[in-house]
């Protein structure tokens, strides 16, 4: 009993996000993703106040913990100082070390996030790009992003002059020193670690799930591309 509540309280958002919740709901009632989702902050801040551990993994291995956009609306507005998104956000960092992450849909999502979003920065040192948002992957940008996706060194060079280059403002190119130095902060703080583990895995659920190859470049397209549509 309370085996996982003290495994979350080695985060420090855990410990700066959960204080005294008396279950007044107003995390809920402002929750966005709770007017979109079955979803409700209470609840789940609720379940890991109590300590009680198959509740717990319950929720590491559900859908529930990944509907959180991060907003942080929540925490201006607890009467007691609680942070239920920071409660989250270790929860989920749990459910990575943990491996239960790829048992639900949203969760086996973190291995595109890792490949697209997250090598992107060890890459270029942004999150996103102009170039990462291609128009086959995002159909719901529309026929207008298509042509900024086409043209993106006249658009963009409207705005920085260095645009994909090698200088100082907005869209640079970063230099490799500075790269090597984010590489180098990367491994040191265990970000590498915590991708290298997405990957193991998420390889092993693939596996389980019929894909001979393991977490190749199909699986993580169809966790990208694929919606059962049960979400609500």
């Amino acid at each position: 009993m309370g085996k996982y509540y003290d495994m979350l309280l080695e985060d420090v958002r855990m410990r700066e996000g959960l204080h005294a919740c008396m279950n007044c709901g107003v995390c809920t009632g402002v929750c966005p993703a709770a007017e979109f989702y079955c979803y409700d902050p209470r609840e789940i801040v609720n379940i890991v106040q109590s300590r009680d551990d198959e509740a717990i993994e319950e929720l590491l291995r559900s859908e529930t913990i990944w509907y959180c956009g991060e907003c942080m609306s929540c925490r201006p507005r607890c009467p007691r100082g609680n942070t239920p998104g920071y409660v989250i956000q270790a929860l989920r960092t749990l459910s990575q070390q943990l491996g239960f992450f790829v048992e639900s849909e949203k969760g086996r999502q973190q291995l595109a996030l890792k490949r697209i979003i997250g090598e992107n920065i060890l890459r270029t040192g942004y999150c996103i790009v102009p170039r990462l948002v291609k128009p086959d992957l995002h159909p719901e940008q529309g026929s207008v992003w298509r042509w900024i996706f086409e043209n993106d060194r006249e658009v963009y060079g409207r705005f920085t002059p260095v645009y994909m280059q090698q200088g100082a403002g907005a869209l640079r190119r970063m230099d490799e020193e500075s790269l090597a130095e984010l590489r180098r902060i990367f491994e040191v703080s265990g970000g590498q670690e915590m991708f290298d583990r997405i990957e193991e895995h998420s390889d092993r659920k693939a596996r389980e799930m019929g894909y001979p190859d393991g977490a190749d470049a199909g699986y993580m397209m169809d966790t990208f591309t694929r919606n059962s549509n049960e979400h609500s």
